[in-house]
This record gives C-alpha cells, structure tokens and sequence, in this order.
C-alpha cells in the first residue's frame, strides 16, 4: 500500500536495520501526530556490466543468476531460500572486486566459491556446467582439486 502521507511531513520515531542489512526500516509518525507509518529504505548498488566472451556488454541480471544456479544445481540445494542465499554470497563477492564491469567467468567463480562451501555435490555439479565439463575425467580432476581443499 502507497502511503498518503509524505516523508518530509514527518519525523523518524525508530530507525533499524530490515533483512540482511540492505534495508532500513524507519517507523515515522506525521508532523501533526495524528498518524503512524512504516517506510523502507534500501541501500542502492551500483549497476554492474558484465563483459561477456563474446565482447558484448550486458547489465548483471540477479534472476538470470538465480535461474542458471536453480538449473545447474538441481535439487542438491534444499529451498529457495539457499538459491538465493548463494546469489547474494555470490554477488557480495562481485561488489567486493569495487568494480562496476565484471566479466562471465567472474560470476561463475564467485558461484563456485560459494558452493564450495555450501554443498559438494552442487558444487561439482555447476563446475560441470560452468567449464562446460565432456569426459569424466573432467569430474575426477574437480573432485580431486575440492579433496585437496577441504583436507578429505
């Protein structure tokens, strides 16, 4: 619901942090005292370019991100909720190179770093689509390369 009320109207009553802390929640009430409202602030991220191998340039999609995790990983990740909490890892790490122009494989290793964490078999599972996996060998080779990390 649209509020009537306007922002400079009013004075903030309470101010906190909504969600994952990239929302501010502020509890605000009118000039005249009459009237109580809720408004949501979210922090804005630059738009971030993505440099694809082909040499076009595109604006980073989260739902395009979202949608090649949900298909490459199948059913080893639990709910949506996990899909989208590696998402969000995933694009921290991108906002974290403190550029605005990433390229393709850039997005796919801050995936896979995530699920390296999360789940092994989502993990080999979205290496095999990322690097574009054709023999078993392939699979071996990651197996043994997550092995070595993770010390088993």
């Amino acid at each position: 619901m649209i509020s009537k009320f306007k922002i400079g109207d009013s004075k903030v009553l309470e101010s906190r942090e909504a969600l994952d802390g990239t929302m501010i929640r502020r509890r605000r009430v009118t000039s005249d005292g009459k009237h109580r409202f809720t408004t949501y602030e979210r922090i804005e991220m630059p738009t971030l370019t993505v440099l694809k191998k082909s040499g076009n340039r595109e604006v980073f999609d989260r739902d395009k991100l979202m949608t090649a995790v949900r298909r490459s990983v199948g059913k080893f990740l639990d709910s949506e909720l996990e899909v989208e909490e590696v998402v969000d890892k995933a694009i921290d790490i991108l906002y974290g190179y403190n550029t605005d122009k990433i390229t393709s494989e850039q997005i796919g290793e801050a995936v896979l770093t995530v699920l390296a964490e999360m789940n092994e078999v989502a993990y080999v599972r979205f290496a095999s689509v990322f690097k574009k996996f054709k023999t078993l060998d392939d699979f071996e080779q990651i197996i043994r390369e997550q092995r070595k990390k993770g010390g088993k």
